[in-house]
C-alpha cells in the first residue's frame, strides 16, 4: 500500500510491546511481593499460571463472541489495555495477599487476550505484502514486552515494587491510547468467521495439522516455564556459585529479550529455507539447552549466561513459524478457529508445565529440574517429522 503512513508499523509493534508488558509485571518483583506478603516459593507458579488462564479464558470469549469483527478492534485493543492496565494497578491498591494477587493476575491474563491476538489482527488489516516481516516484529514485540518488567526493576534494585507496577501499568495504557488515536482501521481489514468449536474434529484429521500442532504443543511446554523460571536459574547459580555477584532481573531481562532476535532472525531465514526447518532447528537447539541444563550451574559465569542467551534467543524464535504452519495447513475456511483451538490448547499445556516444574522444585535436585523442559522439544521434533518431508520433497 504505497500510501500508508509510515507510523503505522511502529506504532502498532510499541503499543504491542507496551501491552504486553503486563504478562510478568509482579514476576520481576515476585521476591519484593514475598517479603511483603509472606508468600511462600510456590507463589511463582501459582501467580504465572493465573495470567496464563486468564488469557485461555480471554481468547475463547473473544473468539466464541467475535469481539474485534463487532468492534473496531483498535476500539477493542484500547479498551483491554485500560482495563489490563488497571487490573495491574489494583496489586498497588488493593490486594493484600496471594488470593487477591491472583484473581487480579487472571483479570489481567483475560484483557491481554484483547491485546496480544488483536494487535495481530490490526496489523493484517494494514499490510497485505510483509505482513510475515510485520508479523515477526510484533512476536519480538511479545517478548520485549514480556522481558520488559525484569529490566525495569534490574536498572535499579532498590526500586520499589510500587514503582515498578506502576510504571508498567502507565505505559500499558500509553500504548492502548496510541494505538486508538494513530492507528485507524486498515484497508485491508476483513472480518473473521465466527468460531466452529466443532473444527476440532476435521482440523485433527488433517495429518499436517496434526504435525504442525503437536510440536506447537511441545514448544508451549517449554516457553512459558523457562520465561517464569529464569530468576530462579539465575538465583540458583548465585548460591551454588559463592561470590558470583549477578544482577538477577537485568540478565533475566536480556534472557527473554533475546528472543526478539531469534523471531526477527527466524523469520528472515525461513523466506528461504522455509518455515518447518527454521522451526525444527529452533526447537533441536532448545531441546539441547534443556539436556545441557543440570550442567549449567557447573559452569563459568560467561558460558552459563551464553548458553542461557542462546536458549533465550531459540526457545520462543520459532512460535511465529508454528502459527505459520499451523495457518498453512488448516482447511482454509477454518484457519481462525484452527488458531484459536491450538493457541488454547498451547496455553493450557504451559499451565501443567509450570506447576509441575513448581511442584518438583520442593522434591528435587533443583539443577535438574530443567531437564522435565526437554519433553516438549522432543515430542515436537518428533512430531515434526512429516512437516520437513514434505518441505523436502
Amino acid at each position: 500500500m504505497k500510501n500508508r503512513p509510515f507510523w503505522i508499523l511502529p506504532t502498532i509493534i510499541f503499543t504491542q510491546f507496551a501491552g504486553t508488558s503486563l504478562w510478568f509485571a509482579s514476576n520481576a518483583v515476585l521476591s519484593d511481593l514475598q517479603q511483603h506478603w509472606l508468600l511462600g516459593a510456590e507463589a511463582l507458579g501459582y501467580m504465572t499460571s493465573a495470567v496464563q488462564f486468564g488469557f485461555i479464558l480471554g481468547t475463547l470469549f473473544f473468539a466464541l463472541f467475535a469481539v474485534s469483527d463487532r468492534i473496531s478492534p483498535r476500539i477493542v485493543f484500547f479498551v483491554c489495555s485500560l482495563f489490563g492496565a488497571s487490573a495491574n494497578l489494583l496489586i498497588f491498591l488493593i490486594a493484600d495477599g496471594l488470593g487477591s494477587l491472583l484473581a487480579l493476575r487472571f483479570v489481567t491474563g483475560f484483557f491481554l487476550a484483547g491485546i496480544y491476538p488483536v494487535g495481530m489482527k490490526i496489523a493484517a488489516g494494514w499490510y497485505q505484502q510483509g505482513l510475515g516481516k510485520a508479523m515477526g516484529f510484533l512476536v519480538g514485540a511479545l517478548v520485549l514486552g514480556t522481558a520488559f518488567p525484569h529490566l525495569l526493576k534490574g536498572a535499579d534494585q532498590s526500586l520499589p515494587w510500587e514503582t515498578v507496577i506502576l510504571s508498567i501499568s502507565a505505559i500499558a495504557l500509553s500504548g492502548g491510547i496510541l494505538m486508538f488515536l494513530l492507528v485507524p482501521d486498515g484497508p485491508y481489514l476483513v472480518k473473521g468467521t465466527l468460531f466452529e468449536g466443532q473444527a476440532i474434529k476435521l482440523i485433527f484429521r488433517v495429518k499436517a495439522v496434526r504435525s504442525a500442532a503437536f510440536a506447537y504443543f511441545g514448544h508451549m511446554w517449554e516457553l512459558y516455564t523457562l520465561w517464569a523460571f529464569v530468576p530462579f536459574i539465575l538465583a540458583l547459580y548465585t548460591v551454588r556459585n559463592p561470590g558470583t555477584d549477578l544482577n538477577i532481573s537485568f540478565w533475566a531481562f536480556w534472557i527473554i529479550a533475546s528472543g526478539f532476535v531469534g523471531c526477527a532472525l527466524g523469520g528472515i531465514i525461513s523466506q528461504k529455507a522455509g518455515s518447518a526447518e527454521v522451526a525444527f532447528t529452533q526447537l533441536a537447539i532448545s531441546g539441547i539447552c534443556c539436556l545441557l541444563s543440570p550442567l549449567l550451574i557447573h559452569l563459568p559465569v560467561e558460558i552459563f549466561l551464553g548458553i542461557l542467551i542462546v536458549w533465550g534467543m531459540t526457545v520462543v524464535g520459532d512460535s511465529p513459524q508454528f502459527s505459520t504452519l499451523v495457518a498453512r495447513t488448516a482447511p482454509q475456511e477454518l484457519v481462525g478457529s484452527a488458531l484459536t483451538i491450538v493457541n488454547c490448547i498451547g496455553f493450557s499445556i504451559t499451565i501443567v508445565s509450570i506447576q509441575m516444574i513448581d511442584f518438583l522444585s520442593g522434591f528435587l535436585e533443583q539443577s535438574y529440574l530443567f531437564l522435565l523442559l526437554a519433553i516438549g522439544p522432543l515430542m515436537g521434533l518428533y512430531s515434526m517429522r512429516p512437516l520437513l518431508r514434505s518441505s523436502r520433497s
